[in-house]
């Protein structure tokens, strides 16, 4: 390190060892040791912003950035004002993003509104617009996003609810008001009461469809006229109390390789902002809405916009997971599917309970008397816990291997989602759980209790149930890819 900054010092192959240090400090203790050289000295930096090599310009200024001198800022902007090499101008924001920005917030306000109104020729666009990205993220960083208060419960909206592809008809049927339509992904509903379909639990995403723009096209510029021409902005102001700026980010779901797409993402933002007027801004984080594009078979994309604003309270009581956990949603479905066989102030056990999720669901739907869970890993019980009492429920937790567990009375049904094969235990290792489980299901079970069982395994399920005298009354298939089922067992 000290080589290196000598070499600057002494004004030896300035670039090539800007270069070297900006690679070095990657590592704390090696920036720890530049930043303590370069304290003693701030000068040597400095001083070659004024370089005759623009890359020697560039590079003096994403290393002040990367080290985050106090002393470096000032002389950063005044810089940065001062450059007339677009690919610089961008470093030299790259490098202010690392400081309190605020001091400069009119000027960087009006340079940005001063490079919207500029027509962008083929020889500037692609530095302008790197130049008008990093001024927007500086300027949200200092002013923070002004969040946005949703208010059209009411209003007339396509919505599209992405669902578990084999049971649409468990959401289907839970919606009483507006039109319900089938498409492969889930359900399309048209709907004047929204409120109706944000208390569903068994839907993954809610979606919205912009009124006559279905799809887009691949070309970025194209798709933003398309997008900035939509009702998509004036429906945002008619949706929510607070006026523009929107903060969005494009996801793109797409063949096309990552620097393309990459590309395309840029491109779409920057333009999609110039042509709103800057009434929809870019933002990596903190966005409001998620303008999802989909390739379809045509090489367009299929345009659908995620809400951010709307809250989604469904499970907030989920605030632990572990590698393993059900997804909430998933639960919810499987609840939905059984609760015709479940029993209302039944006794209920999950010996593999993980961090709770089924039973909490479980009673969400039909409530219970007692519920107990059991799992043999500590760290479940506890993130269980978490959840149990953010879902203002009572679950007695037992951490220990549940074929060890006994109980002075008998229960009325075990709800349970089954250990599978993963690289922590072999296919003879779960078959070996199996058929523990239904010689302990024989000593905890009442007589005419019931099994409600999720499994990856449902040949170990139809053959070792038999044995020990329990019928399948129902099954379902929840996910055909993993070869998922649901079974009641009596």
């Amino acid at each position: 390190m000290e080589k290196l900054f000598q070499n600057i010092l002494d004004g030896k192959d300035i670039r090539q060892n800007l270069s070297a240090l900006r690679k070095e400090i990657k590592d704390p203790d090696r920036r720890r040791q530049l930043e303590s050289l370069v304290g003693t000295q701030p000068a040597a930096l400095i001083c070659l912003l004024d370089s005759d090599d623009a890359k020697t310009r560039k590079n003096a200024a994403l290393l002040m950035g990367e080290l985050a001198l106090p002393e470096f800022r000032d002389h950063l902007f005044q810089k940065y004002t001062e450059e007339t090499t677009l690919f610089v101008k961008e470093s030299y924001l790259t490098a202010l993003s690392a400081f309190d920005c605020s001091p400069y917030l009119n000027e960087l306000k009006n340079r940005l509104n001063e490079l919207s109104k500029l027509e962008l020729t083929p020889d500037i666009k692609k530095h302008t617009e790197a130049e008008m990205r990093a001024l927007g993220s500086i300027i949200l960083s200092v002013e923070g996003a002004k969040k946005h208060t949703f208010t059209g419960y009411h209003e007339k909206f396509h919505c599209i609810l992405l669902t578990n592809r084999l049971h649409k008809n468990v959401t289907a049927d839970q919606i009483q008001h507006g039109t319900v339509e089938e498409f492969p992904a889930g359900l399309l509903v048209t709907t004047e009461d929204l409120e109706e379909l944000l208390y569903l639990r068994t839907y993954s995403e809610l979606l919205f469809a912009i009124p006559g723009v279905t799809t887009c096209s691949a070309n970025p510029q194209e798709a933003a006229v398309q997008l900035a021409s939509s009702s998509l902005l004036s429906l945002l102001k008619k949706i929510h109390r607070e006026p523009a700026p929107f903060y969005f980010r494009i996801g793109v779901k797409s063949s096309m390789p990552l620097d393309k797409k990459s590309t395309f993402v840029k491109s779409l933002s920057s333009e999609l902002e110039r042509l709103t007027k800057r009434d929809l801004l870019n933002t990596a984080s903190d966005y409001e809405l998620e303008i999802r594009l989909i390739e379809n078979k045509s090489h367009t994309f299929n345009v659908m916009v995620k809400l951010n604003t709307i809250p989604d309270e469904r499970f907030s009581y989920r605030r632990e997971s572990v590698a393993a956990s059900m997804k909430p949603v998933n639960a919810a479905l499987l609840v939905e599917l059984a609760k015709d066989y479940m029993v209302p102030d039944a006794q209920i056990l999950d010996p593999f309970c993980g961090v709770a999720t089924l039973l909490i669901e479980r009673q969400m739907v039909v409530k219970g008397n007692t519920s107990y869970g059991i799992d043999a890993y500590p760290d479940a019980i506890d993130k269980a816990k978490i959840n149990m009492d953010a879902a203002g429920q009572i679950i007695h937790f037992v951490n220990k291997d549940c074929f060890e567990f006994t109980h002075d009375y008998l229960f009325d049904e075990i709800f349970t989602d089954m250990p599978f094969e993963t690289g922590h235990k072999s296919d003879e290792e779960i078959y070996e759980i199996y058929r523990k489980f239904f010689d302990m299901a024989g000593n905890l079970l009442t007589e005419d209790g019931t099994i409600i069982m999720y499994s990856r395994n449902p040949e170990y399920v139809r053959s070792l149930s038999k044995g020990q005298n329990y019928h399948i009354i129902k099954e379902w298939e929840i996910m055909d890819k993993e070869n998922a089922w649901l079974f009641i067992l009596r």
